[in-house]
């Protein structure tokens, strides 16, 4: 790091001189030197800025294991990211590439997954691997990678590039359940937080669960760790969650109490067996609707868990009706890696278990009566379903919600 090295009476009045003309390195203490000096630290890409006063007997020297400031230790990982980056492209910096440099990304142990437009900037380029050992060594990680768009495909893959390191498998910790995973071939979404943990409060002691859309085990696992699920039918079609989900009810000790039906969820062979079915799918679990009746015991019935994003009106002064509750209030839940996810109406933080929106009690009040309809046909006999809660996950896009629909269904005695 460049300084300016002066007598120890100077070095005062040579810092804030520095200071007031915007040279100063803040990130670096003023330390003593060799010769019965002070060097106080300068911004390298500003040295061909330095006119100092002539009565300011001082001469340019490099530290070479500066000691960070006060101030530089208290900096958040994203000022440390963009200040090693600028610190690197001198005076190439330009404000151009300070949008482009990421505030936020997801960290999976000694893996970082930066978002999709992170570092797009043309000048990027030219400082090929340094940039990733450069962004990996700021963030305190050993590999990189980074997202791209959802590929339009129906197990809806994820567009992952790997930048520095050559294996894509991670692991996850959420509420105590390790989830390992190739960040390469498989989504995870820390949004779902929220419902992770509802879901691991629910009263599910000896119940047997159809999870129709498990993944990686997103839901299957709190059931069956946190929920106390005596069973667990895991359904998924991706090879590769499915290699995931194998390892992960091992991580988890579980792996006796679920069974894994690898392929297309509704051609399921499974008929009367569900004390409770997940439909863990967005934009819409619609598809699995048919099947999730299916498999409900059909002495007893069940409750179904449906997934499904609602889109609401941009808000007006309407008024809101009051939300049905669930047998059991959801626990309050933050994300991991220090993020939180809250559902927001209106764009604004609200808590959302008092009330909901009037489109989401309709389509909920749909739903319900669509699956009655279903349950009805299927068993020649009619049933009745109750709403017992609608909670709502997280934003999806401007005025979309991730929902959650627990209905219960049950057949009407003789």
């Amino acid at each position: 790091v460049p300084a300016l090295a002066t007598e120890p009476q100077f070095a005062q009045h040579l810092r804030e001189h520095l200071e007031e003309e915007q040279l100063l390195d803040g990130r670096y203490r003023l330390q003593e030197v060799p010769g019965d000096c002070v060097a106080v630290p300068v911004l390298e890409e500003k040295l061909s800025q330095l006119q100092l006063p002539q009565e300011m007997p001082c001469g340019l020297v490099w530290i070479q294991d500066p000691v960070p400031s006060r101030a530089a230790r208290r900096q958040t990982p994203a000022q440390k990211l963009r200040d090693k980056l600028r610190q690197l492209l001198g005076e190439s910096w330009s404000e151009e590439l300070e949008r482009d440099v990421p505030r936020t990304w997801q960290r999976h142990g000694d893996l970082i997954l930066l978002r999709e437009d992170s570092f797009r900037a043309a000048p990027w380029e030219t400082l090929g691997p340094v940039l990733w050992e450069t962004v990996a060594s700021a963030l305190g990680a050993r590999r990189l990678a980074r997202q791209g768009r959802v590929l339009p495909d129906a197990m809806r893959s994820p567009s992952v590039t790997l930048l520095l390191g050559q294996d894509g498998w991670v692991e996850h910790v959420d509420n105590g359940i390790r989830y390992t995973f190739d960040v390469t071939k498989c989504m995870f979404s820390p949004g779902n937080i929220t419902e992770k943990l509802r879901v691991a409060s629910l009263p599910c002691s000896g119940e047997v669960l159809v999870d129709l859309y498990a993944g990686i085990g997103y839901f299957t696992l709190p059931y069956l760790v946190h929920a106390a699920a005596a069973f667990a039918h895991a359904c998924e079609w991706n090879s590769h969650a499915v290699e995931a989900l194998r390892k992960n009810l091992a991580l988890n000790g579980v792996q006796d109490r679920c069974r894994i039906h690898h392929g297309d969820s509704r051609q399921l062979e499974l008929w009367d067996i569900a004390d409770r079915v997940n439909l863990g799918l967005i934009p819409s679990s619609e598809e699995g609707w048919p099947v999730a009746c299916r498999v409900l015991k059909k002495g007893t019935g069940g409750v179904l868990h449906i997934h499904h994003n609602v889109e609401t009106l941009p808000a007006l002064a309407s008024p809101q009706t009051p939300v049905l509750r669930a047998e059991r209030g959801p626990p309050d839940g933050a994300g991991s890696g220090g993020e939180a996810q809250h559902p927001t109406q209106g764009g604004g933080k609200e808590a959302l278990g008092a009330r909901i929106r009037p489109e989401w009690q309709r389509w909920a009040e749909a739903t319900a009566a669509r699956i009655r309809g279903l349950l009805a046909e299927l068993h020649g006999q009619p049933w009745r379903t109750s709403i017992l809660h609608v909670e709502a996950v997280k934003s999806y896009a401007p005025h979309v919600h991730h929902l959650v629909l627990d209905l219960e269904c049950r057949p009407t005695l003789p």
